[in-house]
């Protein structure tokens, strides 16, 4: 009987590893004594059981649930800064007053008014919270004036309207909002017990879906009655706070009172007071203070009066009416500070941030000598010999044929013995069109029709220089879609005069270029990083590790800025906010800052390179001219001659150095006063090494084509031009490439090979570049805009009638 035999389906397990399992004893004694080596490092493995990972991570959850409580009840406690909430009616429909006035009842604690300029707010004291409020407001139309007092405020209150919710003017400025980052915020609604009980159903579920476009995780509060007002003011103090990145690692202050100093030499400039509640974090008088839409200054000395806004108050009745439950505490801000004042900190000369912002250039430095003779013979002897090509040629051949010969020894085929080289016009188009058959005119009535009564309402309200200047941006923002970086070649100039700061590139993407080549003198008046990411996260560190000296947070103190003009306390007066920011080390140096903007999509009128606009970078607000150039991870990028919609740009400008994280917001200023938003986005890099290559595009016409050479004209107009150019690729724009070969007569004709036959409607170009910078345009003072809404009523168009 024959045994059986498996099959080659049958299931071959993997052998046993016993070596693999054994005990720490076994293992002990194949070592025979021998320990193994012992790895010295900083951050030792620690291995721990799954109890032991357990407990580490609900310690490490119980440390983030500590600190979030900690941050808090610390904002608007008694120890820190009061709440500070900005409030922002979206509809012109929405009564600020009575909203507010629900806000300042006594029921809900103490109000204590405060008036300075004309910005009217008022602080919340509530004991039985243990919170404080700060509240401050600010129409949609004075747009700087929401996205500065965005930059401080813990909260903002954003006030909707019961049936449409935000108008055109709310919706702009929420969108500006968004790009800036918003901190935490909260949606009110008021008015929606004014209608009728069964619109009101109705008017909550179509204000939800008109809010969730833009909020959509929200929920809507009411702000009718007393009640819900005490609701709002729970439901903020228990609000998780967002952080902005650019104001966490700086410290700020909103200014409750300003006080100006002059000087005894000159009474436009002088000391500046500057009173309130530091925030973020603490305050050294020896860096420095940058006042929002004015510039960076010093500080003198950092005094501690006493709070004007404690959280115990003593209670103060009004004689008219004891029942009164409201308390209004009129404090006046500059009698406190002389009371009971007390100097925390004076500035120490030798550690204070010096206020230089830009490099004193030196005229003699990186200077050459000019080459000797000897040199400049050498240099022309190298050049003709580099210049002689050896060819083998049939016997015979004259010079001007073996310039026809290609080194491949290609030739041409006798095609182009068909052409006739003394016609001139043998690609020109006909010129005589044949004449078409006359049409019978059509019978019309001919009547007289009276002027409209509004005509010359309409035209009075129309710029003509203005409407002109933006029909010709626009013809040169079609021109370049069409026809990219394409330009005439001028005939009243040379082109090797006019484009003699262009070079040729073999590659864009892969030709070197060095990036200390030619630099503007502008150049020598910034600063540079030798590593800006090093220096960065340095920066950052030190912030997070070390302890600084100086007010802490939640502290009321006064700053004594020096040097400072009298248009800043002239501007409080007016009613605007002041608003100071702490700055980093280098934050006031001068340097080349590139940042990614996308076109806004409410946005399109042609912006072109090298016009004044307005940024908000960060902290920052400024003018300046930038360039725009494409957004790649190269060595090399194009210049763009207008901000496009289609793809993110960077922009690159001179401005004073900002550590990114940081929002920017691309604003242009109207003819009419407006300031449009035309592009957001965030700061890239600091980078004055960054390239940026413009690009030209000169066009030829092939006039007469052999196989592979053709002769081409319109790209020069004389023989010099052809022969300064000659070592410059050309291409087409079919995918050709060739070179120039050598010019033929005197009017700019030139013979060019080709890597294959050219279209007779093909067209030769030549690709020139050059590097570009921006302009020193930088201004930090900005002019406050025309309110948007007042500006778009006056400035509306009246309506014609027409019948």
């Amino acid at each position: 009987m024959a045994a059986h035999r498996s099959g080659p389906l049958k299931q071959q397990n993997k052998p046993h590893k016993g070596g693999r399992h054994r005990g720490r004893g076994s293992a002990q004694r194949d070592g025979k004594g021998r320990v193994e080596m012992k790895i010295l490092c900083k951050k030792m493995k620690k291995e721990l059981s799954r109890i032991d990972q357990r407990h580490r991570a609900s310690q490490l959850r119980k440390q983030k649930k500590e600190a979030v409580l900690a941050e808090k009840r610390h904002l608007g406690s008694k120890d820190g800064p009061p709440h500070q909430v900005l409030v922002v009616p979206l509809h012109t429909r929405i009564s600020l007053p009575e909203s507010l006035g629900l806000l300042q009842d006594g029921d809900l604690g103490t109000v204590c008014l405060n008036e300075w300029g004309n910005t009217h707010s008022f602080m919340l004291l509530c004991p039985h919270l243990k919170h404080r409020w700060f509240f401050t407001f600010a129409r949609p139309g004075d747009l700087h004036t929401v996205l500065d007092m965005a930059k401080v405020a813990d909260t903002i209150l954003f006030l909707l309207d019961p049936l449409e919710g935000w108008d055109s003017t709310g919706d702009y400025c929420l969108s500006c909002l968004f790009a800036q980052g918003l901190p935490t915020y909260t949606l009110a609604v008021r008015g929606v017990s004014s209608l009728p009980l069964k619109k009101q159903i109705d008017a909550k579920k179509k204000l939800n879906k008109v809010v969730e476009k833009r909020f959509p995780d929200d929920k809507l509060l009411l702000l009718d009655t007393q009640q819900e007002a005490g609701m709002l003011l729970r439901h903020l103090a228990n609000q998780k706070q967002r952080h902005l990145a650019f104001r966490d690692r700086r410290a700020y202050l909103f200014a409750h009172a300003a006080d100006f100093m002059p000087s005894e030499e000159n009474n436009s400039m002088g000391t500046l007071k500057i009173s309130g509640y530091v925030r973020g974090r603490t305050l050294n008088v020896n860096s420095l203070l940058h006042i929002v839409g004015h510039g960076d200054f010093q500080m003198k000395q950092i005094d501690a009066p006493m709070d004007p806004f404690p959280l115990n108050t003593r209670v103060i009745k009004t004689q008219k009416d004891s029942s009164m439950a409201m308390e209004i505490c009129a404090v006046d801000a500059a009698t406190n500070m002389e009371e009971d004042l007390k100097v925390l900190m004076k500035a120490d000369p030798d550690r204070q941030e010096s206020l230089q912002a830009e490099v004193i250039p030196d005229p003699m430095e990186g200077e050459q000598t000019w080459p000797t003779e000897e040199e400049l013979k050498e240099a022309d002897d190298f050049v003709k010999q580099s210049s002689k090509v050896v060819k083998k040629v049939p016997k015979g051949t004259s010079i001007y044929q073996a310039e026809w010969i290609l080194d491949e020894g290609d030739g041409s085929d006798g095609e182009g013995d068909e052409y006739d080289m003394e016609h001139e016009n043998f690609m020109e188009e006909d010129s005589q069109v044949e004449s078409a058959e006359e049409e019978d005119e059509e019978e019309c009535e001919t009547m007289t029709t009276g002027e409209s009564v509004r005509d010359d309402l309409y035209d009075e309200k129309v710029d003509e220089e203005a409407e002109e200047k933006m029909l010709e941006k626009y013809k040169q923002e079609r021109l370049q879609e069409m026809f990219p970086d394409e330009m005439d070649t001028p005939r009243d100039v040379d082109a090797r005069v006019r484009f003699q700061k262009y070079r040729g590139l073999k590659s864009f993407r892969t030709s070197p270029w060095d990036p200390k080549e030619n630099l503007p003198q502008d150049y020598a008046r910034i600063f540079q990083f030798q590593n800006f990411t090093n220096t960065r996260k340095r920066i950052f560190k030190e912030i997070e590790e070390k302890e600084a000296e100086g007010a802490e947070v939640g502290w009321y103190v006064t700053l004594h800025v020096s040097e400072v003009p009298v248009s800043v306390v002239e501007y409080f007066k007016q009613g605007a906010p002041l608003i100071a920011f702490s700055l980093l080390p280098h934050e006031q140096k001068m340097s080349v800052l590139n940042m990614v903007v996308s076109r806004s999509p409410g946005n399109n009128e042609p912006v072109k390179a090298k016009e004044e606009l307005i940024f908000h970078c960060g902290f920052r607000r400024f003018r300046a001219s930038p360039l725009f150039s494409q957004h790649t991870s190269a060595d090399k990028h194009k210049f763009q001659r207008f901000l496009t919609a289609d793809a993110a740009v960077v922009v690159t400008v001179y401005a004073p150095i900002t550590f990114p994280p940081a929002s920017v917001l691309l604003f242009k200023q109207k003819s009419n006063g407006m300031h449009s938003l035309i592009a957001t986005g965030h700061l890239l890099s600091v980078d004055p090494d960054r390239i940026v290559i413009k690009r030209v595009v000169l066009s030829g016409h092939p006039f007469k084509i052999f196989t592979k050479m053709a002769v081409v004209r319109y790209m020069f107009f004389n023989r010099e031009d052809v022969l300064w150019f000659k070592p410059v690729e050309l291409r087409t724009k079919w995918g050709r490439r060739g070179h120039i070969r050598e010019p033929l007569g005197t009017h700019g004709h030139m013979k060019c090979s080709f890597d294959g036959k050219l279209k007779s409607q093909d067209t030769v170009l030549m690709n020139l570049y050059k590097r570009v910078f921006p302009k020193w345009t930088y201004d930090p003072y900005v002019p406050e805009p025309v309110s948007w809404v007042k500006s778009e009523s006056s400035s509306a168009v009246p309506d014609v009638d027409i019948e």
